[in-house]
């Protein structure tokens, strides 16, 4: 198959596969982290480079919050599960987002994982946390807004190819595949900027259940569109 270089996951439905087992909604995020596990292992085998995954929104702070507690202990319990598994299948962990919002002990376990994690040399696994693209687009134009006034960076030469280096993740390559589990057919605010063109795969499977044989079609059916990022096909008049 052709294995897309990067992969990004809006992780969609543990909620709503909950509710159908009459579960809490805890369980659903529970079911929802061991998918995590399994996929990035998939990932990581069958050669995809980069993974980037939307595990916690800026919006997701509206939930109750007990709801939202839960989330971040579970989020730093898994960071604290995985490491040893993350350095011993060589994976280079990255984080994206307003991370200095999030609270001290997941902050630092993520900025442990990241330092250690920096001279491997697989795939590189990325969480998007307290993540959204907006906001990280206004951040970028804040701190260009600083360059300019400092006389880093003149107006006349900003172009997409400098903004770009003011994003979060300046060294990460545009998804060429976006999947979204429980069927929602929209972005979500996720990655706006880098999504120009990607691919979009949908599946109506709720996260909890998306296995590894979910991923593999996405990528089969991936391997068989023609990307042209704008321009013509191999027929006359193709757009």
């Amino acid at each position: 198959m052709k294995i897309p270089e990067h992969i990004a996951i809006i992780m969609d439905g543990n909620g709503r596969w909950a509710a159908e087992r009459k579960l809490s909604r805890m369980k659903g995020h529970e079911a929802g982290a061991d998918a995590v596990r399994r996929i990035i292992k998939e990932a990581a085998r069958i050669g995809v480079k980069e993974l980037t995954l939307y595990a916690f929104s800026r919006e997701n702070w509206k939930r109750p919050k007990y709801e939202v507690n839960y989330l971040m202990r579970l989020l730093y319990n898994y960071l604290r599960q995985e490491y040893a598994e993350i350095m011993k299948n060589n994976l280079r962990f990255r984080a994206i987002g307003r991370i200095e919002e999030l609270p001290e002990k997941v902050r630092s376990e993520i900025g442990r994982i990241i330092k250690d994690s920096s001279s491997n040399t697989g795939m590189v696994l990325r969480l998007a946390l307290n993540y959204g693209s907006r906001t990280e687009i206004a951040d970028a134009a804040a701190k260009i807004s600083l360059a300019v006034k400092s006389g880093q960076v003149d107006p006349k030469n900003i172009t997409e190819e400098l903004f770009k280096e003011f994003l979060y993740n300046p060294d990460m390559p545009d998804p060429d595949l976006i999947i979204r589990t429980a069927s929602e057919m929209r972005l979500s605010n996720f990655l706006l900027w880098q999504a120009s063109y990607s691919e979009l795969w949908v599946t109506p499977i709720y996260w909890p259940d998306f296995e590894k044989e979910h991923l593999l079609q996405a990528i089969k059916d991936y391997g068989q569109r023609e990307r042209r990022f704008g321009g013509r096909g191999g027929c006359l008049g193709k757009e």
